[in-house]
């Protein structure tokens, strides 16, 4: 038995005096009715934040939460309970209520549980116990002294600290017994700079499935550089042109727009319901030759990272699009036995009172052969979007909006000065039509990424090279 599975069994089902033996009772009480998949979905989560602002602690938080989500599946139909008690008695409340999506008189096989351990890709301790809470305090201190003593210009500090522990135990009708330890840290700093009568901001930060000791005082600085450095560089920036125009994105985060405006519109459910703009599309060419893009929920220590998912199923790499052509879709246990495929590990869902839906993990493009530096040098005029705020996309249309919180003015190749109040607006399954260069320097994000949807949000990883853009894309500014 994996230290992982020893660990759940005991500190989340044993001392809720629950049993794998007592969850399969509670399946076959779903059994009973004709169902296609039911599972049990018990979860305990603790978590703690901290928050600095003008030298004091503002903030501080410890909260653990816990419960159980209870579904059944037949067709396309899905019935949900939870509640917010993880006892034997909540969990045959729940099953008894979504049973009766089920056709009576018919009854769906219940599988003896068979633990399932799968692989381990990252830590399984606690990273609330990495530090006492005077070092996490000392932490943001230390943030805070870096930033104000990177440029006298620098007048407003804020940092941020949270740490999480996560233990899942999942329980299914065919058997499968599957559990989980998902550790989450993560920093913030922002920072105000002031030059004159004029503010601007600078943002940084990261974080991942580590413990604590993985902020050191090399990746804090780092951090404080990054933030520091935007801040000053929007202190000269200029209003952003626009009009239809070159553009060229930067690796790591901007990788939140493929994220946005391809991404989703790889789900499983836009695509089985029709509803996306890559509906029924496999095997066509979506976009330039050389883009290939991948989902993989099984990269060691990143942020969007299980596994396994939230359906039991192990995390993997799916290629979505691979040399421009489309290969295939993120898919759940319920949207790819209706489109008769694979499932691909990409069942998520925000916590044990939200039913799962196919999901992204760490969506990424992969490299290019072209340097980075060849390809701001290769641009007459246009603009060079470093780092990405937020941003919005139709699913249906595929059409997006994106801000970009930090770009630069390029003209013969060379980048001139930055602007402010880039927007980005394109149309996803048509831009990746127009990418002409693609860098070698593909990076994922420093692990920040929170993706929304249908109201959950789950923590996500993304990625890209640095990219040449051609046509498709309108910078929003102002008139040149």
């Amino acid at each position: 038995m994996s230290q992982t599975y020893q660990t759940v069994q005991r500190d989340l089902l044993e001392a809720n005096r629950l049993s794998p033996e007592m969850l399969y009772q509670s399946l076959n009480i779903i059994g009973s009715h004709h169902v296609d998949y039911a599972d049990i979905y018990c979860q305990r989560t603790a978590f703690e934040s901290w928050h600095l602002e003008e030298g004091m602690v503002k903030s501080g938080s410890f909260q653990i939460d816990q419960g159980v989500g209870v579904r059944a599946v037949s067709g396309d139909k899905t019935a949900f309970a939870y509640a917010d008690s993880l006892d034997a008695a909540s969990i045959k409340r729940s099953a008894e209520a979504v049973r009766a999506i089920g056709a009576a008189g018919q009854t769906a096989k219940v599988q003896i549980p068979t633990p399932y351990y799968g692989k381990q890709i990252h830590t399984v301790d606690n990273p609330i116990y990495g530090l006492d809470s005077a070092a996490k305090v000392a932490l943001l201190h230390k943030v805070e002294a870096l930033a104000k003593a990177a440029d006298p210009r620098i007048v407003q500090v804020m940092a941020g600290l949270t740490c999480e522990y996560d233990l899942i135990y999942i329980a299914r009708l065919d058997g499968k017994h599957a559990a989980d330890i998902r550790p989450m840290i993560r920093l913030n700093v922002t920072v105000i700079a002031k030059q004159g009568d004029r503010r601007e901001q600078g943002s940084a930060g990261g974080g991942g499935r580590y413990g604590l000791d993985y902020f050191d005082d090399e990746r804090i600085g780092s951090y404080v550089q990054k933030a520091v450095k935007q801040a000053l560089t929007n202190l000269e920036s200029r209003p952003a042109p626009a009009g239809a125009m070159t553009v060229v994105l930067g690796n790591g985060w901007p990788g939140v727009l493929l994220h946005e405006a391809v991404g989703h519109g790889l789900e499983g459910d836009f695509n089985r319901k029709e509803t996306s703009a890559f509906a029924g599309r496999i095997g066509e060419r979506v976009a330039a030759k050389g883009v290939t893009v991948v989902d993989q929920g099984d990269i060691s220590n990143r942020r969007g990272s299980l596994n396994i998912d939230d359906e039991g199923n192990e995390t993997r790499r799916t290629v979505l699009i691979e040399d421009g052509i489309l290969t295939g879709y993120m898919q759940d246990e319920t949207n790819a036995r209706l489109m008769g495929v694979p499932v691909t590990g990409n069942g998520r869902r925000e916590n044990y009172s939200s039913a799962p839906m196919p999901r992204m993990t760490n969506t990424f493009m992969e490299n290019g052969n072209h340097d980075p530096e060849e390809i701001i040098a290769s641009v007459d005029k246009g603009i060079y979007a470093v780092n990405f705020g937020g941003g919005q996309v139709d699913i249906t249309s595929g059409k997006f909006v994106f801000s970009a919180s930090e770009a630069w003015w390029v003209e013969g190749g060379k980048l001139q000065y930055p602007v402010k109040g880039a927007t980005i607006i394109g149309n996803g399954p048509d831009v990746l039509k127009h990418v002409s260069m693609i860098g070698n320097d593909t990076a994922l994000d420093s692990g920040v990424g929170v993706c929304g949807k249908d109201g959950q949000s789950v923590p996500v990883g993304v990625g890209q090279p640095t990219l040449r853009i051609d046509a498709g894309l309108i910078v929003g500014g102002s008139e040149v």
